[in-house]
């Protein structure tokens, strides 16, 4: 993974979004990383991943609640937001 400065990025911005399509650029502030910039298909890609993780924890989970006996009126209850 290549590292820019914030400085660099800003000042050659062409060249970093370039540098991006092929592989991810960490983006430095102050001696400590501010932000990677990723091509739109490898973004995209994350977003389909992390998607994919929740619907099978989300799956994994209400199973573990039928097999525990809760009702889905049980776990609405156990849901209501009171802030």
């Amino acid at each position: 993974m290549q590292t820019l400065t914030a400085h660099q990025a800003s000042a050659h911005f062409g060249a970093f979004i370039d540098m991006a399509q092929k592989e991810p650029v960490r983006v430095m502030r102050h001696a400590r990383v501010v932000g990677v910039m990723v091509s739109a298909s490898d973004y995209e890609a994350m977003r389909a991943f992390y998607v994919d993780r929740l619907v099978r924890t989300l799956d994994r989970t209400a199973a573990q609640a039928a097999d525990a006996g809760i009702t889905p009126e049980q776990l609405e209850i156990l849901l209501v937001d009171e802030s």
